[in-house]
């Protein structure tokens, strides 16, 4: 039977389009703008994916501090919503000014956004609705990312500044972002919620001081929390420091960038694969294979130094990006209390993405401590190995 999507889950799906615009910037143009910067400051290009790496983790651990605060607010009665635009508009604005002050906004939206998805679909539909978001995310998200491209590396030929460029590319990600996500925010309806007693913020540190007795009692979710801190951190790891990486490897800037494009290219398809192939596989068998495979990615770029070999990464990074990642929301989503789904996907992504700061500080670490970012990289094959086997734990249990 074909699969086709209800309108709400359409316009959910949109805003995963815009909102994948800003995380390719992040992951791609930005990090190279700051190895620019430090250039001419002088820095070494060690130095460089170590001091990105530690600013990365500066903005994540925001996210640790504020996330589970407001995914408890996002629970009550009429709140999620009205968080979710409060966020997406002060995102929007800092992407104008300087995309890197958003970053942590951009964490923030994204667990209220995961959370919807207990409101916007059903248990059976979910899997194959979070591969549709991944999906089209990726595929959308090159058409302001090619525009900004245009921009960046034709700057000269435009007769502007490289600061102007740059201003020029937050501009119109903001925008592609504050558009795509009207049809959502004007459709959304919380179903799920709890109703407020009381004050909101004090409600949110009564109800967040019994989650983790929660967690306690429910081992699988306890289990899988563990795990996917352990593999998603080092997932975001390799999308957020790619640039880096390749950069500081002296690798050519254009070059790098036309393969994380193809990375996004090589990502829909296989999404949407992953998507469908849950039908009949489990999504918990889909997430194995693909810990298994980005371990062995890990190790790969251990000997990587050229650029031929970091275009078999990109694609290989493609081919399994969308699908552990929209495996282990959906995956979440059904494992969870529905009416917490906000309480809970708050502690999802600073499991997930707000916990990134010990991927990037182990690369970082290890890099200058080697003085080699190949040993960096490799490093993070830990983080997989051991997302493995509480996975492995988190499947058994009822």
């Amino acid at each position: 039977m074909k699969f086709k999507l209800h309108s709400l889950e359409k316009k959910w799906i949109l805003y995963d389009v815009g909102n994948s615009a800003f995380t390719l910037l992040v992951s791609t143009i930005i990090p190279i703008y700051f190895n620019n910067l430090a250039d001419n400051a002088g820095i070494s290009s060690i130095n460089y994916l170590a001091y990105w790496g530690y600013a990365t983790s500066a903005a994540t651990i925001i996210v640790a501090i504020l996330g589970p605060t407001l995914g408890t607010i996002a629970d009550l009665k009429g709140f999620k919503k009205k968080i979710f635009f409060i966020s997406l508009l002060f995102g929007a604005i800092s992407c104008v000014i300087l995309g890197f002050l958003s970053s942590w906004i951009w964490f923030l939206l994204l667990f209220i956004y995961d959370s919807m998805l207990t409101d916007v679909s059903s248990a059976e539909r979910m899997d194959e609705v979070s591969a549709h978001g991944y999906a089209w995310g990726y595929i959308g998200s090159c058409i302001p990312f090619v525009l900004s491209l245009v921009l960046i590396l034709f700057y000269e030929t435009l007769g502007i500044s490289m600061q102007t460029a740059m201003s020029g590319a937050f501009v119109l990600i903001a925008v592609w972002w504050l558009i795509l996500s009207l049809p959502l925010l004007t459709s959304y309806q919380q179903i799920y919620y709890i109703e407020k007693k009381d004050h909101p913020i004090l409600s949110s540190f009564h109800r967040l001081g019994k989650i983790f007795p929660e967690l306690a009692a429910n081992k699988k979710i306890l289990f899988f929390l563990i795990a996917f801190f352990f593999y998603i951190d080092g997932v975001y790891t390799i999308i957020d420091m790619a640039t880096a990486y390749g950069t500081a490897l002296g690798l050519d800037t254009t070059g790098l960038l036309l393969a994380l494009l193809l990375t996004q290219i090589v990502a829909f398809p296989a999404a949407l694969f992953f998507g469908k192939l849950s039908r009949k596989v489990p999504a918990a068998r889909i997430i194995l294979i693909c810990i298994v495979a980005y371990f062995c990615i890990a190790l790969y770029g251990v000997i990587l130094t050229s650029q031929y070999q970091f275009w078999i990464l990109a694609v290989c990074v493609g081919l399994f990006q969308g699908a552990i990642q929209s495996m282990s929301r959906s995956y979440f989503a059904k494992i969870i209390p529905a009416n917490k789904s906000g309480e809970y996907f708050g502690i999802y992504d600073i499991c997930g993405k707000g916990a990134s700061f010990m991927g990037t500080i182990l690369v970082s670490i290890i890099s200058q401590i080697s003085g080699s970012v190949n040993y960096g990289v490799g490093a993070l094959s830990l983080m997989f190995l051991a997302g493995f086997a509480f996975f492995l734990i988190t499947d058994h249990k009822s």
